[in-house]
């Protein structure tokens, strides 16, 4: 928790442990005195810290009932979004007394585009920003705030009229939604427009990557544990391949390879439960 999001190491530092590398500290500045020319070979090497690929399972979470300490609420404001023009998006929490959070927002990229992430109490290296193309923001912070200050703020360009609830949500899709209180109690999170909490319910995701020709993975949302079957059909609407199974509450993902579907171009894919239904295309090249 205390650690930042990127190290810098003096190139030529040669680790004594590298067991244990924090310890000793490592040089991260290189002195110069009475510097009279370049020093082009004074070189660093960036650590990245945390989850670097989005795979890590944090706190032992191996799909196990989820027992919260109560719920940290993400709040803003439910405005009209209009096409064309820009919206920025003030964040506040309704409780400060929080050690740290962390989720995925979730924003519809064809409603929306990010613009700008304007920096409150979270800095700008408190979120992941590599998947805008799909509607995705990651955001992991830890540290003190004072009450009413504003989070963060986002600046979305509009390409719809909508309201913004219909627009955002929260979950685990990529990082796992989840705070911890002033005693380190888990805690869920949940984002509230005004006096409306926006619950995650049934969403299909689009693959990714899309289009692909080795892997893609097609991940989904249960607002409560099912059995669910996820199809994958051609144009014509021949079943190509069937996953069946149960499927905790929350986020959920499949991995389709390839090789397993015949042909190239459009697939349709469709996920079923008891209750819910919903369909997606994709593009396989090989």
């Amino acid at each position: 928790p205390a650690n930042t999001s990127w190290r810098f190491v003096d190139a030529d530092y040669v680790f004594p442990n590298p067991q244990n590398p924090f310890t000793p500290g490592f040089p991260e500045v290189i002195n110069f005195n009475n510097l009279t020319s370049d020093q082009l070979f004074a070189d660093f090497v960036a650590v990245k810290v945390g989850d670097v690929n989005g795979t890590a399972t944090t706190n032992a979470d191996q799909g196990a009932e989820d027992r919260a300490a109560g719920i940290f609420f993400l709040n803003t404001a439910d405005v009209k979004v209009q096409s064309g023009k820009q919206v920025s998006v003030d964040f506040t929490a309704s409780d400060y007394d929080v050690l740290g959070y962390q989720f995925t927002l979730n924003f519809d990229a064809n409603a929306l585009q990010l613009v700008d992430v304007v920096e409150g109490v979270a800095l700008e290296e408190n979120f992941g920003l590599m998947s805008l193309e799909n509607g995705i923001i990651t955001t992991s912070w830890n540290g003190e705030a004072a009450k009413d200050a504003v989070l963060f703020t986002l600046v979305f360009q509009a390409s719809a009229d909508a309201q913004l609830s219909e627009l955002l949500t929260v979950d685990s899709r990529v990082t796992k939604a989840e705070a911890y209180n002033s005693n380190g109690q888990a805690m869920d999170v949940a984002l509230q427009f005004g006096n409306t909490v926006a619950v995650a319910g049934f969403e299909l995701y689009q693959n990714t990557p899309n289009p692909f020709k080795g892997e893609t993975t097609i991940g989904f949302n249960l607002p409560e544990a099912a059995n669910a079957t996820l199809k994958i059909m051609d144009v014509s609407g021949k079943l190509l391949k069937v996953v069946d199974g149960e499927f905790a509450k929350g986020y959920n993902q499949v991995s389709i390879d390839a090789n397993e579907l015949p042909g190239v171009g459009v697939l349709y894919y469709t996920l079923e439960t008891a209750e819910y239904t919903a369909t997606k295309k994709m593009i396989i090249v090989k």
